[in-house]
């Protein structure tokens, strides 16, 4: 069973999503790559990762086979492994699952139903139970249900690819969030609305920057010619 630190998780989640979400863009030079890992949307907790930090992260997942890495010129670019390094191959509703919980931690059924979409759509919530389900019943098992929290309506999954879980760790988000002082069923029903319009315009953003990267690598080597 593999054990990743936070970055490496952080950077196989990046991969995960941008192989699904921008496939134009993909497989990912190191600049994208720090670009997705430090993304303010759809992360928790949000970081600042280095070239350096990433480079290491890339580094551990290679001797894990969970990351590849491949010359494209000038350029060195990565892609992930992750559907097929865990033993038994993933399914695509649960490969989504996954990356979530890599990229935001503990969350619901509810959470994960609702944050999916751009990476595979869940009918309802009794599909992604099925999927976490599944996850958890594999000889490894990938996900945890945690204790239920006072006073929260529902428990909350996490994955063990960080090895176990602590509960005291996996409250964190909770207790961030109530700590400014909004009430639990306010932080609960955070205006979901507003978070996909920050993702889909950091999504834009990260199209962006793809394509100037791109232009840049062309016109280097133009004049390398």
């Amino acid at each position: 069973m593999v054990q990743l630190n936070e970055v490496e998780a952080r950077v196989l989640g990046a991969l995960v999503e941008k192989e699904i979400t921008t496939p134009e863009y993909y497989p990912l030079s190191l600049n994208a790559l720090v670009n997705a890992s430090n993304q303010k949307s759809n992360r928790e907790p949000v970081m600042q990762l280095s070239d350096a930090d990433v480079r290491t992260a890339l580094f551990a997942l290679d001797q894990l086979a969970l990351v590849r890495t491949l010359a494209e010129g000038r350029v060195s670019k990565f892609e992930h492994r992750f559907r097929d390094g865990l033993g038994t191959p993933l399914r695509r509703d649960e490969v989504a699952v996954l990356c979530l919980l890599l990229l935001r931690g503990p969350q619901t059924s509810a959470e994960l139903r609702a944050r999916s979409e751009r990476l595979h759509t869940f009918e309802d919530n009794a599909a992604a139970l099925a999927t976490l389900d599944r996850l958890a019943q594999r000889p490894d098992p990938l996900v945890v249900l945690l204790a239920r929290q006072p006073g929260a309506r529902e428990a909350r999954w996490m994955h063990l690819l960080c090895g176990p879980v602590s509960e005291a760790v996996a409250a964190s988000t909770t207790q961030k969030a109530e700590s400014a002082g909004a009430p639990r069923a306010v932080v609960a029903a955070v205006n979901e609305e507003l978070v996909q319009r920050v993702e889909a315009l950091e999504e834009m953003v990260f199209t962006l920057e793809q394509r100037l990267f791109a232009l840049e690598e062309a016109a280097e080597a133009k004049r390398s010619e």
